[in-house]
């Protein structure tokens, strides 16, 4: 046989159940599955064959794992590659991709759930709020053991004062509170800190950026730990125009009283 296929698998960031009906099925066709058990719980295994090689890649670099994708070539085998969260952020998914090709694979990616939006999600929080945010800024503080491109900083986003999710930064997070501030947002700005989030010993903390730090050291939330940060998080009292009766769409007429009151504010 000749040919094969690696399936690259966002299966959410932790809880085995946040994976999509997608995902599962390429697990459960897979000839191999290759798995973090440091980042995606055992249960997410529960969807594979009984006949099919499972691989912890917890303590291996891409040179452990290429071996698998080599054999897949050879024999015309499945592979399900299951990554935590989502594989189009910090997933190190393309260099993946470039070698799979290289040997003649196919490639698909399915993709997960963030973590960013599992946080929202357990602090029952919309990142978008109307009048008070309408962007979500993805990063991580600069200076860690990857560089940022020029022009990137915790600093210079900030400036923008809307939602942001960080990752990768918890080492760091009294840093992390200074740049924020510099940046332009309050100390007084709300955060929310998530540990493992969707784990059964997963945290969530709601603080500020002025106690954020204290509050990290105190429940020593080093790693897979998440900040979200901004004012939408504490916002309340105001309405979206999607579901305002004076808003109008292909499938929907607008109410003309509360049309003219909406566009009157």
């Amino acid at each position: 046989m000749s040919g094969g296929k690696v399936t690259f698998i966002g299966a959410g960031p932790g809880a085995a159940d946040l994976i999509t009906l997608r995902g599962a099925r390429a697990i459960g066709a897979a000839d191999i599955v290759i798995w973090a058990s440091s980042l995606v719980q055992a249960e997410i295994l529960e969807h594979a064959r009984p006949d099919a090689i499972t691989v912890d890649s917890a303590a291996l670099p891409i040179e452990g794992v290429l071996p698998y994708y080599e054999q897949a070539a050879r024999e015309g085998l499945l592979v399900a590659r299951v990554h935590s969260g989502d594989p189009a952020l910090w997933g190190a998914v393309q260099e993946q991709l470039e070698r799979a090709r290289a040997l003649g694979l196919e490639t698909e990616i399915v993709p997960g759930v963030s973590a960013f939006s599992a946080v929202a999600a357990l602090a029952q929080r919309e990142l978008t709020v109307p009048e008070v945010a309408q962007s979500v800024i993805l990063t991580r503080l600069e200076g860690g053991k990857t560089p940022m491109p020029s022009g990137e900083s915790i600093r210079s986003f900030a400036a923008h004062g809307t939602t942001m999710a960080i990752f990768l930064s918890a080492a760091r997070c009294a840093r992390l509170a200074e740049e924020l501030v510099a940046g332009g947002y309050e100390a007084d700005t709300p955060v929310i800190v998530a540990s493992r989030a969707t784990w059964p010993d997963g945290e969530l903390v709601e603080c500020t950026i002025g106690t954020m730090a204290e509050q990290v050291r105190a429940r020593k939330l080093w790693k897979h730990t998440l900040f979200l940060v901004g004012p939408a998080l504490a916002s309340s009292g105001t309405r979206s125009h999607l579901y305002h009766p004076g808003h109008f769409h292909e499938h929907r007429r607008a109410d003309p009283e509360a049309r003219r009151a909406l566009r009157a504010r």
